[in-house]
């Protein structure tokens, strides 16, 4: 009975701490912008409550980048058609990169944080090597597609965070025609057979 108030109160401090970063990183011009100190300040807590609960700043986002990713993740894993395992290849793949770029262009500044972090490299974060290899498993299902992992590398290319932003950034490229380029560039790649889609022979 002692260890529910403390457990507890860790639960709430810790959506408190997201729903603050969430607000600050859409309200932020850069990225760079939010520190620990002032998501902590707007979530009422100490700056220890948040080292405690998530680490570090890469902890901290890789936890509200997964919280506000589930919705997608739950669709991916047991949902319906377009998203879910039920869904044929060809129309699956298309739908996963959609899912990802309307992802990135909702959380502009938190997918542009969380792939300037990382490692050696933002293509060994976690996030990026599951959507890598689910996709990578959709287009091994396709007939006549050739080398899914450097396809599937080469389609998210298009949703990566940076470019995402290039293309935002002060209306330059709508949402909408955004979307519409990434369907129709994917479809082409789709639709590529093994003399003129993606290969690896020289």
């Amino acid at each position: 009975m002692s260890e529910r108030k403390p457990r507890k109160d860790a639960a709430r401090n810790r959506e408190a701490v997201l729903a603050a970063a969430d607000a600050l990183f859409a309200r932020c011009e850069s990225p760079d912008d939010v520190t620990m100190a002032d998501i902590a300040a707007a979530a009422g807590v100490g700056k220890g409550t948040l080292f405690r609960a998530f680490g570090d700043r890469s902890g901290l986002l890789r936890a509200l980048y997964e919280a506000r990713l589930e919705p997608i993740t739950e669709a991916v894993e047991a949902g319906p058609p377009p998203l879910g395992p039920g869904t044929p290849p060809q129309e699956r793949a298309p739908a996963l990169l959609d899912a990802v770029l309307c992802f990135k262009l909702d959380n502009r500044r938190l997918a542009l944080a969380l792939e300037e972090i990382g490692s050696s490299s933002p293509y060994q974060a976690e996030h990026y090597e599951r959507w890598h290899r689910l996709l990578q498993a959709v287009l091994e299902q396709i007939p006549g597609l050739t080398d899914s992992d450097f396809t599937a590398h080469a389609l998210l290319a298009a949703t990566r965070a940076g470019l995402v932003e290039h293309l935002a950034g002060h209306g330059r490229v709508s949402r909408a025609r955004m979307r519409a380029q990434l369907a129709n560039f994917a479809t082409r790649v789709l639709a590529s057979g093994p003399q003129q889609g993606l290969t690896t022979e020289s």
